[in-house]
């Protein structure tokens, strides 16, 4: 299979509606830093606030980890796949994780992982190298990312270290204690 790091993955988060969608959005992105994804774009209305909500938490719990405002979404997916990267799409339609997760970690391909807001456009299905299927029933995009990434990365996200990290939790069986680095 080869080692882990030998792809950069990031998530692409269509369609964020600043009124409708900023905690999804943030948890989008949050989820996507935590468990191993090298960064994130999105497309919709470009949002401030989301943007500085992720930088804090960036320059308290360390990266690296980008975050970008793509407005031709579309050019963005086809420029990925002409250098080389995969484009996986997280839909219930899509076929079931667990079928092929395998070749997908097995590719040395960077990834670019696209989950939807509101109705995703067929386009996005049509260009995709992957629908993937976390769960066939209706799910959150954030739930479905968390899973595949996990999957992507076979639990080895978990103990991911994150570097400039300026603060720190050390795990306890009861309380909360956190260290400032």
């Amino acid at each position: 299979m080869g080692s882990l790091n030998q792809w950069r993955v990031f998530v692409l988060r269509l369609g964020h509606r600043p009124e409708r969608d900023k905690r999804i959005t943030t948890h989008v992105f949050l989820v996507a830093r935590a468990f191993g994804a090298h960064g994130a774009l999105y497309s919709g209305q470009k949002d401030e606030k989301v943007e500085e909500s992720v930088k804090k938490v960036v320059k308290s719990w360390g990266g690296p980890f980008t975050l970008e405002f793509v407005e031709d979404w579309v050019g963005k997916i086809k420029r990925w796949q002409r250098e080389g990267g995969e484009v996986i799409h997280l839909t219930m339609y899509g076929l079931p994780l667990n079928e092929v997760i395998q070749k997908i970690r097995g590719s040395s391909r960077d990834k670019l992982i696209i989950v939807g807001g509101a109705k995703v456009p067929r386009i996005v299905y049509e260009l995709a190298d992957w629908n993937v299927s976390v769960t066939s029933q209706p799910h959150s995009e954030v739930g479905a990312l968390s899973v595949f990434l996990h999957e992507l990365y076979m639990g080895y996200e978990l103990t991911k270290e994150f570097k400039d990290a300026k603060i720190k939790i050390i795990p306890q069986a009861r309380g909360k204690k956190i260290v400032k680095i």
